[in-house]
């Protein structure tokens, strides 16, 4: 058994997917859009084959996004300390809100979170 891959819903779904794209090269399928439901979708695969489905309907409603909040947060493997650092660093240039710089954490890994494209929280690993 494996997941086939990980959901959510977006406000913005072509500025999250420009995100995705930008920063971790994802690759999106064409939109996706059910007019009589009101729902629009879009498929963002990376290189390793995992895939990311964001979503939008036409009746979704705001909730907090700030980095306390109940929810998720999505990993990505970068393959390097250097990695790490240069990509948090391009966030940070980016303006985007540095949870937590590049550190060995508690349980061993060398991460650092950002908090992302509509709140989404962000660990950059190696």
């Amino acid at each position: 058994m494996k997941i086939n891959h990980i959901a959510i819903y977006v406000n913005d779904l072509e500025n999250v997917k420009k995100f995705f794209i930008k920063y971790f090269n994802a690759v999106s399928n064409e939109l996706y859009h059910n007019e009589k439901k009101g729902f629009k979708s879009y498929f963002l695969s990376f290189s390793d084959g995992t895939r990311l489905e964001i979503m939008n309907k036409a009746d979704m409603h705001d909730q907090d996004d700030g980095a306390n909040r109940l929810g998720f947060h999505i990993a990505f493997s970068v393959g390097s300390k250097e990695n790490v650092d240069n990509l948090t660093n391009i966030f940070e240039n980016d303006g985007y809100e540095i949870l937590s710089k590049p550190r060995i954490t508690g349980d061993g890994y060398y991460e650092s979170c950002i908090l992302g494209v509509e709140g989404i929280i962000i660990e950059i690993t190696i």
